[in-house]
């Protein structure tokens, strides 16, 4: 279930959150993932934000297909990067072997809890047999709003693994890090990398 408030924050937000997360070169985490893919693989960018990803996946010579719940931030990435991003909640995910790869990077961490065992397979179901899954979350294990009212779930890592085990993604990459988020707050958090069975 979308929480509202949290996309309409992030509909109120769009130029604020384009200025802290916007890159012009990929970073490890995108590399990475990019690196597991075959030549113009097919990658649903889930929860695309601002679209940044998408352009530099695009750059790259993959087709990206961006989705994001926000109005606000589905019109920024087509009006500045000119991609074809359409509005898209994680319950709508309903794709089967349509894609190499799934990026949603920051993006699930604001399911609830008790949904992501079933988003997590919708993905592992969206994508094609030896397909790649990247998710980034915050870590932790509290379920709250943050000081401007977005709605998390923080997991931690070992209930990550467990995700991916769960939804039959092999774990090939792991990072942890902290960030300073729009909310002016700094915060743990770890991305993961998983294989889809090339048998599933």
């Amino acid at each position: 279930m979308v929480d509202q408030e949290t996309v309409a924050v992030y509909d109120a937000k769009v130029a604020e959150y384009a200025d802290a997360v916007s890159s012009a070169e990929p970073d490890q985490d995108l590399r990475a993932f990019m690196d597991a893919l075959p030549t113009g693989a097919k990658v649903l960018d889930l929860g695309c934000g601002t679209g940044n990803s998408s352009a530099m996946m695009r750059e790259a010579g993959f087709n990206p297909d961006p989705v994001d719940a926000s109005a606000g931030m589905v019109a920024h990435a087509r009006e500045i990067y000119g991609l074809d991003a359409r509005q898209m909640t994680f319950d709508e995910l309903d794709a089967e072997a349509a894609y190499d790869g799934v990026w949603a990077n920051f993006s699930l961490l604001h399911a609830p809890r008790a949904d992501l065992p079933r988003h997590v397979g919708a993905i592992a179901t969206a994508l094609k047999p030896g397909g790649h899954f990247h998710i980034g979350m915050k870590t932790g294990e509290d379920e709250k709003r943050d000081g401007i009212g977005r709605k998390y779930t923080y997991v931690t890592v070992p209930e990550l693994r467990d995700l991916f085990a769960r939804a039959g993604f092999e774990v090939i990459r792991e990072r942890l890090g902290a960030d300073k988020g729009l909310d002016g707050v700094v915060a743990d958090w770890a991305v993961m990398l998983g294989r889809k069975s090339a048998d599933a």
